[in-house]
């Protein structure tokens, strides 16, 4: 009997942690990367500022909107801040370079 209400607990236990965590929201990104709070409707706008300064305008904006779908997130400023998004600071090229602008 004794075995029966320690079997018991421990799945309520389970469930009230399996509960406490579906409430904080903490599950994995549908697709599967990124840590920003954007929506992909915003990049565009998001990557018209920060590409607005660069003589490269176009390239800057297909690289930029393209890590703004994948990391939902784009670093403040016209150059430089991307410490803010670890997932558009951390994408690299092939070759080990910086893929988002």
């Amino acid at each position: 009997m004794a075995k029966f209400f320690a079997l018991v607990f421990l799945a309520l236990l389970a469930i009230s942690m399996l509960q406490i965590t579906v409430m904080a929201g903490v599950h994995p990104n549908k697709s599967g990367s990124g840590s920003g709070n954007l929506k992909s409707f915003q990049c565009p706008s998001q990557c018209s500022r920060r590409c607005s300064q660069t003589q490269y305008h176009k390239p800057c904006m297909f690289f930029c909107q393209k890590c703004c779908r994948k990391c939902l997130c784009v670093p403040p400023g016209y150059y430089g801040n991307k410490s803010v998004c670890p997932c558009y600071n951390n994408w690299k090229t092939k070759e080990g370079g910086p893929k988002c602008p």
